[in-house]
């Protein structure tokens, strides 16, 4: 599993110029489920966001997490993190999960992050997104469960 992690001042995503989900502030994730993740790469990579302590205290450290701050979750299925652009000029989604997998994975980790606590939107798995986002910092991570 493959997440992107933006510090989000405000997020939403768009489908057929609806906004399906959206958040006040946050944590923005484009998440990648290849093939061989299971749920625990799920609950792991979950718990790992939630605690994750990049938000900045009093002193301007990074040391809060979402949890700690009441931030949102916008969570959007991103298959194309497993491209692989090493040979040629068109990427290889070879290693990205079947949509029917992936869906069941990315919906393990989406309740994940709830039972952590934490409000998670999401946009529509499969579907052709606009994503809208105002990051904070910037400040980008990528996590992954391997």
């Amino acid at each position: 599993m493959r997440v992107v992690v933006q510090r989000s001042k405000e997020a939403s995503v768009t489908v057929n110029n609806e906004i399906v989900g959206s958040i006040p502030f946050g944590l923005t994730l484009l998440v990648g489920v290849t093939h061989e993740d299971t749920e625990s790469d799920a609950a792991y990579v979950a718990e790992k966001i939630a605690n994750l302590r990049i938000f900045e205290d009093e002193g301007g450290k990074m040391n809060h997490s979402v949890l700690d701050i009441r931030g949102q979750i916008l969570s959007v299925s991103q298959f194309t993190l497993y491209g692989d652009c090493r040979k040629g000029r068109r990427p290889n989604f070879m290693d990205a999960a079947k949509p029917d997998y992936a869906k069941r994975i990315y919906d393990v980790f989406n309740k994940e992050l709830e039972k952590q606590g934490l409000h998670v939107e999401t946009g529509e798995f499969g579907a052709m997104m606009d994503v809208r986002l105002l990051n904070d910092g910037p400040v980008t991570l990528i996590i992954e469960s391997k």
